[in-house]
């Protein structure tokens, strides 16, 4: 257990610094206005800057963390363990950036780290099988897709910190897909490299990853990190907690520790929603730090 928990810390660390870094890439980007052309044009000079670069770098060492967790422990409980990428991101932020968080952001991180603890401690997640069969995984990912399609298409009705949620929650989704298919991938390990190679997981986990990063982008683009982080925060656990339940039969407590559970998921996102707000979090930190003498920077949404 110790070991699940350091390497999914770890990857957290790793996210948190992707997530920060791509963050700013695309506060940099001017607002490139509406329509399919105009965002992937706005994405394409996104992915020249070098911030996203380093930002790619760190999230493929969070896909190997997170993969080499996801071997020796429960997807119900290194997913939320993921969370911890914001405690990380505003320790890590404020003292590369030297922004003191203020009296609010030291309770919201409290609460958020509280309310991991608390859920995390409710639930208690047991592991289960390494690997799911084709009908799990037929009924499983059918409600996953259709869960985003939905969200998707509420969120191009709306626009703001809505449209920034709804995009959030649908990338918070297919990033809890994403893990389950690779928690499939290193089950099939044991089989040798041939067999992980031949079967579908692995391009699957692939393609779920990269329509993940999809809607990652668009919730940043569509507002701020305020308005799509408790989404993603809260989406990633939950959803992983049911999809381990589903696909790998991985238990969890309920009864009486759902009060306690309940409160911890409160507390996740009231405290991702602060943490979120902050200059080390937000990439306020950015236009802060500029000088008044030198030039204006570039607003960050």
């Amino acid at each position: 257990m110790p070991a699940v928990v350091v390497l999914a810390l770890l990857a957290a660390l790793a996210n948190a610094a992707a997530s920060v870094l791509q963050r700013r890439a695309a506060a940099d980007e001017p607002e490139g206005g509406a329509g399919v052309r105009q965002a992937v044009r706005w994405l394409g000079h996104v992915l020249r800057r070098p911030y996203w670069v380093w930002g790619a770098a760190m999230l493929a060492l969070t896909t190997v963390l997170q993969a080499a967790a996801l071997s020796l422990g429960s997807l119900a409980l290194v997913q939320p363990l993921m969370a911890a990428e914001l405690l990380f991101t505003l320790v890590v932020g404020s003292v590369v950036f030297h922004r003191r968080p203020d009296r609010r952001t030291w309770m919201a991180f409290a609460a958020l780290a509280a309310g991991l603890a608390a859920f995390l401690t409710s639930v208690a997640p047991t592991a289960g099988r390494d690997t799911a069969s084709a009908e799990q995984w037929l009924l499983s990912s059918a409600a996953v897709l259709g869960a985003v399609l939905v969200l998707v298409t509420t969120a191009r009705a709306v626009r703001g910190a809505p449209r920034a949620a709804l995009l959030g929650l649908a990338s918070a989704v297919s990033f809890s897909l994403t893990a389950a298919l690779l928690k499939e991938v290193t089950g099939r390990f044991p089989d040798g490299p041939a067999a992980v190679l031949a079967t579908w997981p692995l391009y699957a986990t692939a393609v779920a990853g990269v329509v993940a990063f999809l809607l990652l982008q668009s919730a940043f683009r569509a507002g701020t990190l305020a308005a799509s982080q408790p989404a993603l925060t809260l989406g990633d656990a939950l959803t992983s907690v049911a999809l381990g339940w589903a696909l790998f039969g991985e238990q969890i407590t309920l009864g009486v520790r759902v009060v306690p559970a309940v409160i911890g998921v409160v507390l996740m996102g009231a405290g991702a929603a602060g943490l979120a707000r902050a200059p080390s979090v937000s990439g306020d930190w950015d236009t802060a730090s500029r000088r008044p003498d030198t030039d204006s920077p570039r607003p960050v949404r």
